[in-house]
């Protein structure tokens, strides 16, 4: 005798294993979820609430872009960014420069005319 065996399988498992990775919690701050992908060696964080649930997903690249911002504070949490209460914009543009910057050169030995 042979048994036969079916296999289930959900839809949409292959997306949701993409898109899986660290779950954090949406109180944690953006310098502790840049330090904590950083140790994970990831891309993307999972949010989730205090309930478990998922409520967003973050980037590298946003978390980087606000904490660049000119309205980041150590304070920002993840669910400000997942609320939309974090504007991204670009830090201030260095003043320009009135010149080149001078160069430095050796002082020689001046030469007395007699």
């Amino acid at each position: 005798m042979t048994s036969t065996g079916t296999h289930t399988r959900r839809a949409g498992t292959d997306a949701a294993a993409r898109t899986a990775g660290p779950q954090v919690w949406d109180d944690m701050t953006v310098e502790v979820a840049l330090s904590l992908m950083a140790a994970a060696r990831t891309r993307h964080l999972v949010i989730c609430d205090a309930d478990g649930r998922r409520t967003g997903r973050v980037t590298l690249g946003r978390l980087t872009a606000v904490r660049n911002g000119s309205g980041y504070t150590d304070q920002v949490r993840l669910r400000d960014l997942v609320e939309g209460r974090v504007a991204l914009t670009a830090p201030p543009a260095a003043p320009a420069e009135a010149g080149p910057a001078p160069r430095h050169r050796p002082l020689g030995i001046l030469s007395r005319s007699r």
